[in-house]
């Protein structure tokens, strides 16, 4: 006989899967109170949008944390606190003020999907077809500008304008919404995971440009003083939950 404790039995490759799967499951139920992922995917998250907006955000499609908590960018890691960073906002808002933006800031927020699902690598086709939804929201509501969060503008400037959009840069882009005056503006997109701006700091510059862009069109005077701004974020009211 060998000497020497028995050998552990390597656990089946499917085994392990299985518990992991198992694992994650466990995960969904305790993130969104008890409910699976099928049904916060069977959510949808209604559009915050009224007429002649200074600017419509559009982001792709909604995510399991927006559906389920029933707000736009939910997660507190989410960069949208540049918008009170740059100017956009007179104090700092988090996911519950979202529906307060129309009125007080003249901001809203759509989607170019409407389905949720985990991630945008989880859509199909759809995305052209919500491309020509959009433009008739668009036409529908007529925002002053049309700020795109990420560059999902690729696929509608192509179905848009027949333009294979190539080197995207961010910033104003040379076309206009059809049969209105909205401009369309490209914005890197706001989520922590962004490669190209890991962080909030390298993205209020385009905020910067996009609140520069909304005073322009709406014939705001704009100081040519530079002034020192003092800054102070809350990261607590930032994670505030909506329980």
């Amino acid at each position: 006989k060998k000497r020497g404790r028995p050998s552990k039995k390597t656990p089946d490759s499917a085994e392990v899967s299985d518990e992991q799967e198992v694992q994650k499951k466990k995960r969904n139920l305790n993130r969104f109170d008890g409910l699976s992922v099928e049904e916060v995917m069977s959510r949808t998250l209604p559009d915050v949008i009224e007429e002649n907006l200074d600017i419509l955000i559009i982001g792709i499609n909604p995510g399991l944390l927006s559906a389920y908590k029933g707000h736009h960018y939910p997660n507190p890691g989410n960069h949208f606190k540049c918008l009170f960073l740059s100017g956009l906002t007179d104090k700092q808002l988090n996911f519950l003020d979202d529906t307060s933006l129309p009125q007080k800031h003249g901001i809203g927020f759509t989607n170019m999907v409407e389905r949720t699902t985990p991630g945008s690598k989880d859509l199909s086709k759809e995305i052209r077809e919500g491309g020509k939804q959009l433009l008739e929201k668009l036409q529908k509501y007529r925002p002053l500008i049309a700020a795109f969060n990420g560059k999902i503008y690729e696929i509608f400037c192509k179905e848009t304008f027949g333009v294979k959009a190539k080197n995207l840069e961010f910033g104003l882009q040379p076309y206009k919404i059809p049969q209105t005056e909205t401009v369309c503006f490209l914005m890197p997109s706001s989520s922590p995971r962004c490669a190209q701006f890991p962080r909030a700091q390298d993205k209020v510059h385009f905020y910067i440009k996009l609140k520069e862009l909304r005073d322009g069109l709406k014939g705001a005077v704009q100081s040519r003083e530079v002034e020192e701004t003092h800054y102070t974020f809350d990261l607590q009211l930032a994670k505030v939950s909506s329980h």
